[in-house]
């Protein structure tokens, strides 16, 4: 960033991109006193999971050091270095003012998911930093993008960390699921059977399901399925903040985690060790 002004940071999912790199940013003193870094996030719920995750690390409420915007939503003060937002803000800011006054770093994260909001977002902030603010550094972080294309196009070196990777058992089912009507009880065998075969070895398990619909459907069963010592969660993006927030608490006994794609990419859920995927 010192030398270019920019660049395309390549890791794997978990790394910590989104909550150590940022902060990183801050503590080399990459940010002028009376600048702060902005941070893209293509959901509301990583938006506010990764402002809290950070401000927790220093410490601080959010809406300190860190803070965060998104529409409906802003937890900010004058003492905020690192606001993470969703991507339709930042395009509002650039409408609102070009110069992008008091900002002096833009992060795109999770750019692998690609978005009309992200990739103008990225565009404008190009020509805003060849135009009118040669000091405005870029960064587009991604775990899974092919990074040599975005860094022909920004003129910028490409880093990649390796990360760690851990060995995998996938188990397939026989046949496919039955036909919607009996879908959901299906899920409901497979996902209690999957959970008493691995009880000996405990650990989390996530479950990816096609929408809220289903989420409710499962989640309602599982509850009445005398699982002990195990805590149902939903996980999609209607859910209020602090229903959302529950997946990063600490649980003493095992936990079943119900969500959309939203848990793909966005955000890493802690303590998982087994997926149940339906496809």
């Amino acid at each position: 960033i010192r030398s270019h002004g920019r660049a395309v940071l390549q890791a794997p999912p978990g790394a910590g991109k989104t909550t150590r790199v940022p902060l990183a940013l801050l503590d080399a003193g990459m940010l002028a006193p009376n600048r702060r870094l902005v941070m893209l996030e293509p959901r509301r719920l990583a938006a506010r999971a990764a402002a809290e995750r950070m401000a927790d690390s220093l410490g601080e409420p959010v809406g300190q050091t860190v803070g965060y915007r998104m529409r409906g939503a802003t937890k900010t003060s004058r003492d905020t270095r690192i606001e993470v937002v969703t991507e339709g803000i930042l395009t509002r800011m650039l409408q609102s003012d070009p110069a992008l006054p008091g900002i002096g770093f833009v992060v795109f994260d999770e750019f692998h998911e690609r978005s009309l909001n992200a990739d103008l977002g990225l565009a404008l902030c190009l020509e805003v930093a060849g135009a009118l603010r040669d000091d405005l550094a870029l960064l587009v972080m991604s775990a899974t993008l092919d990074a040599e294309p975005v860094a022909a196009l920004m003129d910028a070196p490409v880093i990649t960390s390796e990360g760690r990777s851990y060995a995998v058992e996938t188990r397939w089912l026989d046949r496919p699921l039955p036909a919607r009507a009996r879908r959901g009880d299906a899920l409901v065998d497979l996902v209690t059977q999957a959970h008493r075969d691995t009880a000996a070895t405990g650990g989390g398990m996530l479950v990816f399901l096609p929408g809220e619909r289903e989420i409710r459907e499962v989640s309602q069963h599982l509850r009445h399925a005398n699982l002990r010592d195990t805590e149902v969660t939903p996980l999609y993006a209607r859910l209020s903040n602090e229903e959302q927030s529950r997946i990063f608490k600490s649980h003493s006994g095992r936990r079943i985690v119900l969500s959309t794609n939203v848990a793909e990419t966005s955000i890493t859920v802690p303590g998982i060790r087994y997926v149940v995927d339906s496809g």
